[in-house]
């Protein structure tokens, strides 16, 4: 990531503001004025993320969607750099070309950025990104704020027991001290609150693709604060979901199953070849 990019981009953002301001009522010239700004905002917010700054990763906006390209030396740093850009304004897509390498920045230090150093965005980010990939919570109005590690949930959910799932989520993402869940129990609970979560789960998890769903499964494991997810491979095909490796003990094995079932998009678990350490 070069933060003299985030500066041009600003820059070019500025100049095509005072053309606009001319009077210049081109379609096009907007269009580029708006892009431009948010490619400065997007770059920006990346190079400013401590996890992030010391890669390089561009980044190139069309419409409402900002393309990253480039490497990084681990999935959780590509899957925190999608979450950093779609929470800039303006951004409702991304599309995640960044590589993984693990030799390109700092090794594959799987506490690097997830422990001990994250900021108080990065976990916001991550707890986002996990109630985002589970089938149960993604539709719904959840809102996420961490400060120093306490981190409040707010906002309507449909059942108690969906109430605490969010809860759990949050509680198991490294780096989160505390977890203040504050989210309220709709009354409209069985009606069109419901259905309207059920129904973007459904319409979301028609078009995952088994990368997706691999990818989300693999970061899920890596933001748990209780799994070895580094020695766990997953593999996907048409949805149903292939776990190996070793874990340390029958209740890890368990959970680990149970990250995997509630990603969206899962239709099936295989763990026969997950096994335990003797």
């Amino acid at each position: 990531m070069n933060l003299k990019h985030s500066l041009v981009a600003l820059a070019v953002a500025g100049a095509l503001a005072v053309t606009a301001g001319a009077g210049a009522e081109d379609a096009d010239l907007r269009q580029q004025l708006t892009e431009a700004r948010q490619q400065g905002s997007v770059w920006t917010a990346i190079a400013v993320n401590r996890n992030l700054s010391p890669f390089r990763i561009d980044v190139d906006v069309s419409g409402d969607t900002a393309i990253l390209t480039g490497t990084v030396d681990s999935e959780v740093d590509r899957e925190l750099a999608e979450q950093v850009a779609r929470e800039v304004d303006g951004i409702n897509q991304v599309d995640n070309r960044l590589e993984v390498d693990q030799q390109s920045g700092r090794g594959d230090e799987r506490d690097r950025g997830l422990g001990g150093r994250v900021d108080d965005a990065t976990l916001t980010a991550t707890i986002k990104s996990k109630l985002l990939w589970n089938r149960r919570t993604q539709g719904l109005d959840i809102k996420v704020r961490s400060e120093n590690g306490v981190v409040t949930l707010s906002g309507q959910v449909d059942s108690e027991e969906t109430r605490e799932l969010a809860g759990r989520i949050a509680e198991d993402t490294d780096q989160a001290r505390e977890i203040r869940n504050q989210l309220n129990v709709s009354d409209m609970a069985g009606s069109d609150f419901t259905g309207t979560a059920q129904n973007a789960a459904h319409s979301a998890g028609d078009a995952l693709s088994d990368a997706w769903v691999t990818s989300k499964v693999k970061s899920s494991l890596l933001f748990s604060r209780n799994l070895s997810g580094t020695s766990i491979s997953v593999d996907t095909q048409g949805g149903r979901v292939r776990l190996a490796g070793t874990v340390e003990s029958d209740a890890e094995r368990e959970q680990v199953i149970r990250t995997a079932e509630d990603i969206r998009g899962v239709t099936e678990v295989n763990a026969q070849d997950l096994t335990v350490r003797d």
